[in-house]
């Protein structure tokens, strides 16, 4: 599915849960899906064929829940644990032995979910920072636009930085949003300046992706907001580029105005924000409390597209 394809007409978010319904059912380890909405959002993307959960966690208190909002837990496995923190080990457990492709969070913090999945000895750490992505359907925004990261990394570094950016490309030309996207390293200005420490490292990043340190997209920055998505703002202060005015993925400065811009996208530009982990061994859906069914579904159908590429991607082993 092409990036054009993808925001012709109607919600983006519909087309991707199109798109995943398109692929095999992806097999989910679901962690503590105790409330209505983390336990209908596993139920619903079930039901719609986008993944095959396992729920994980005190058992009467999912059936409970279940019971209570007639929702329909009667055809999956659900394995027994004691609270949220012995649920969330249990998951990472069933994703090393191979019952799951992705991680779901249900109604546990999410500082308890990241804590097993980080976790130096038994979690799902691979060499690549981990790192969040918000998949927001903009209303007035022609592209599906990433913004990462705005949930893990509160300061990152140089370094982190490159894993964040590679994060998003890798998810953004394997889910099937498109090829070779353009990503807007934001600032508060889009000149270099010493007395803002953010666009030097924009600008350093851009420099990595001419050596090939970052791959497989195209990088600009520094860039202020307004010329990251906006053609004509790009055009009145004379930025010529490709990513200008037309940016798919925004990387931000830090945690703190990642947030903040996602919610205020969310709140000002009636935006969906679906949300995924990257980095781990396999993809996170990490949900807030505060989302539509919609963006919970989306969240789920953007990590099942990844999860078909990344298992088409594995190497076959000779017989």
């Amino acid at each position: 599915m092409s990036a054009e394809t993808m925001h012709k007409t109607g919600s983006k978010y519909d087309r991707l849960i199109a798109a995943a319904q398109a692929v095999p059912a992806t097999p989910t380890i679901v962690v503590h899906p105790c409330d209505e909405t983390s336990l209908r959002g596993a139920v619903d993307s079930a039901s719609a064929g986008i993944i095959r959960p396992i729920l994980v966690g005190p058992e009467k208190k999912i059936r409970d829940t279940a019971t209570k909002f007639d929702l329909d837990v009667s055809g999956f496995e659900i394995v027994d644990a004691a609270h949220s923190e012995d649920a969330a080990a249990k998951g990472v457990e069933l994703i090393h032995a191979a019952r799951g492709e992705l991680l779901m969070k249900g109604s546990l913090h999410t500082d308890e979910l990241m804590r097993a999945v980080t976790a130096k000895t038994g979690g799902l750490r691979t060499d690549r920072r981990i790192s969040h992505v918000f998949v927001m359907d903009v209303p007035a925004y022609a592209e599906t636009i990433f913004v990462t990261d705005a949930a893990i990394n509160i300061f990152p570094d140089l370094d982190a930085k490159r894993d964040i950016i590679q994060n998003a490309i890798d998810l953004y030309n394997q889910a099937g949003f498109g090829k070779t996207p353009r990503v807007a390293i934001l600032s508060a200005v889009e000149t270099v300046t010493s007395k803002i420490p953010s666009t030097i490292e924009a600008a350093a990043l851009c420099k990595m992706a001419d050596r090939g340190q970052i791959t497989g997209g195209m990088l600009d920055g520094p860039l202020a907001f307004d010329n990251a998505i906006d053609p004509e703002a790009a055009r009145i202060k004379g930025i010529v580029s490709e990513v200008a005015g037309r940016a798919q993925i925004l990387m931000v400065p830090d945690l703190e105005s990642g947030n903040m811009l996602a919610k205020n996208l969310a709140y000002f530009a009636k935006a969906d924000g679906a949300g995924i982990v990257l980095g781990a061994r396999v993809p996170v859906v990490l949900t807030s409390r505060a989302d539509s069914p919609r963006a919970r579904m989306a969240s789920c159908a953007v990590a099942a597209l990844y999860a078909s590429a990344r298992r088409q991607q594995a190497p076959t082993v000779a017989a």
